[in-house]
């Protein structure tokens, strides 16, 4: 279930991070604060604030996810590893001094609930599931 998890999550931050090179589905974003990385720097399907290096991002998560899921104690890592990233995000997108990583990568708004939703989901698998095959 855990090497699972780790695809499947890798899967999705891929193809997040595909879709964020996507010029229809990055809206611009006029009220955004401003970056010094203001490379495809917009909102997601209207959503969610992203740029290049935010979809970077996306895609090297992506790509560790598939890897990760490989073996189990690389779909444990992975998740530990996302857990404590996105949880770390999520609690820097919401203070107002860090939520574009100092002008880097915009992680504010919508990006804070998803960030810390994705955190539980994988501290569950990277901490608390069974790793046992019973």
């Amino acid at each position: 279930m855990i090497r699972q998890f780790a695809l499947i999550f890798g899967i999705i931050y891929l193809i997040v991070g595909v879709l964020g090179f996507v010029p229809g589905l990055v809206l611009p974003a006029p009220d955004a604060p401003p970056l010094a990385a203001d490379v495809i720097h917009g909102r997601l399907l209207g959503l969610f604030p992203i740029n290049l290096l935010h979809n970077i991002v996306h895609l090297l998560i992506g790509g560790l996810g598939i890897l990760g899921s490989r073996s189990l104690s690389g779909a444990i890592l992975f998740s530990r590893g996302v857990a404590i990233f996105y949880g770390l995000l999520a609690i820097l997108g919401l203070i107002p001094a860090t939520n574009t990583l100092f002008g880097l990568v915009p992680i504010y708004d919508h990006d804070v609930w998803l960030h810390a939703v994705s955190a539980l989901i994988a501290a569950y698998f990277g901490f608390f599931a069974r790793t046992a095959v019973a």
